[in-house]
Formats: structure tokens, C-alpha cells, sequence
């Protein structure tokens, strides 16, 4: 497989197994941009302008607070963060401190960071199926796409993929609604282990998490990575 700069990540995040791809590179874009934000970033005074003004949402928050040992850049960021917000949002309860507030509510640092990169990565998946038959065999292989990544996935290929849009759709159709029916099975099965017949009977190993998968599936988050 032809590879430069910006296919080798994406190479990579699909070599890997298990889960949904697009969520072990949006994985690994937001463990970056955390360890940036509490380490080297504390220093770039670029970057302390914009935190200064688009904060962090509470999930982005929470991951900075528990970052062992990086309490003292979480603190400085933090203190001017707080210095600005003083100075520009609350000088006065009027419509225009609220609808700062609004806006700030709805931003955040490192989710801006993340969705800029994980739109490059896409298209560099797009461009990357379309392109090369290694990929798409190894796209073929994944264990599932979770259903907001299909989602996306189907809705913005098109026009990058051309050709094997239609193909990249039902790759993807074969991935997900494979893996939403092996869900549906595995939770039948989890559901009726609960019944008084089967008493006595070990529950199948594939239903005993199958709640947390199912919710990973649906939302793209799991509970170690929400």
C-alpha cells in the first residue's frame, strides 16, 4: 500500500482490531490534545489566548483534572481562563453577558481540536478507500462502525469517494448492521438468562458486556472513554 504523511495514522488506526475505527482515532486525537492542553501548551501564548476565551466543555474539563502530576498547568490555565471571563462576561447582567455565557457553554478547546483533525483523517480515509484495494480490504475487516461514525461516514463520503461511494456504503451497511445484530442477539440472551427455565445456566460470555458494547455502539462512547 502507497503510503505518505498523512495516510501512515490512518494506516495504522486500521491495522488495529476491535471496536470501531473512527472512534480509536478520535481516541487517540483527544488523549493528544489532553496531554498537550496540561503540558507543553501551558507555555504557548497563542494557544492560553484561545483557552482563555472558548474554555473547555465539562467531559474535557474532567480529563485535564485527572491527569496525574499536571494539576499546576490545569490551576494556570484555569486562572486566566477565569481573568477573562471576569473582564468580559461579567462586567454586567445584561442580553449580551448571557448570550456570551451561551456561547462559551458551547465551546471547548480540545472538542474544536479534535473534530479539525478527525475531518482531515476522514478525508483521508475517503481518499484513501477510493485509491487503494489494500485499504479497502483492511476496511472490510473491521470489527464494526459504530452508528454515529456510519452516519457521518455515509453522509459526507460521496463526494470524495466517487466511484466506491457506493461500495464504501455498503461495506460500511455490512459492518454495522452486522454488529447491531449480534448485539440484538447477545442482549436476547442476557435478557433470558433472567428467566426462571434457564436457572441454573451460565449466562453466555458474550452477553455479560453486552450492554456496554450496545451503548458504545450507539453513542461512540464507552464508560472508559466517555
Amino acid at each position: 500500500m502507497r503510503e505518505n504523511i498523512c495516510t501512515i495514522p490512518v494506516n495504522e488506526i486500521f491495522e488495529q482490531t476491535g471496536g470501531c475505527p473512527i472512534c480509536r482515532m478520535r481516541n487517540t486525537i483527544e488523549e493528544k490534545y489532553v496531554d498537550y492542553i496540561t503540558g507543553a501548551a501551558m507555555m504557548e501564548p497563542d494557544i492560553r489566548e484561545m483557552t482563555n476565551k472558548t474554555g473547555f466543555c465539562e467531559r474535557h474539563f474532567f480529563q485535564m483534572l485527572a491527569k496525574t502530576g499536571q494539576r499546576l498547568p490545569v490551576c494556570l490555565t484555569l486562572t486566566t481562563h477565569l481573568d477573562e471571563i471576569q473582564k468580559t462576561l461579567l462586567r454586567s447582567a445584561d442580553s449580551g453577558s448571557v448570550k456570551g455565557l451561551t456561547t462559551l457553554e458551547e465551546s471547548c478547546f480540545v472538542c474544536d481540536m479534535i473534530e479539525r483533525n478527525l475531518a482531515r483523517a476522514l478525508d483521508t480515509v475517503y481518499r484513501t478507500y477510493r485509491d487503494e484495494a489494500e485499504f479497502r480490504t483492511l476496511f472490510a475487516s473491521q470489527e464494526h462502525i459504530c452508528l454515529p461514525h456510519y452516519k457521518r461516514m455515509i453522509s459526507e463520503g460521496k463526494k470524495t469517494l466517487g466511484k466506491q461511494y457506493k461500495d464504501f456504503c455498503k461495506k460500511a451497511n455490512e459492518l454495522t448492521a452486522g454488529y447491531c445484530r449480534s448485539l440484538v442477539a447477545d442482549l436476547r440472551a442476557f435478557a433470558d438468562s433472567f428467566d426462571f427455565r434457564n436457572a441454573g445456566k451460565p449466562m453466555p460470555e458474550a452477553s455479560r458486556d453486552s450492554l456496554e458494547r450496545s451503548v458504545d455502539f450507539i453513542t461512540s462512547r464507552n464508560q472508559k472513554n466517555r
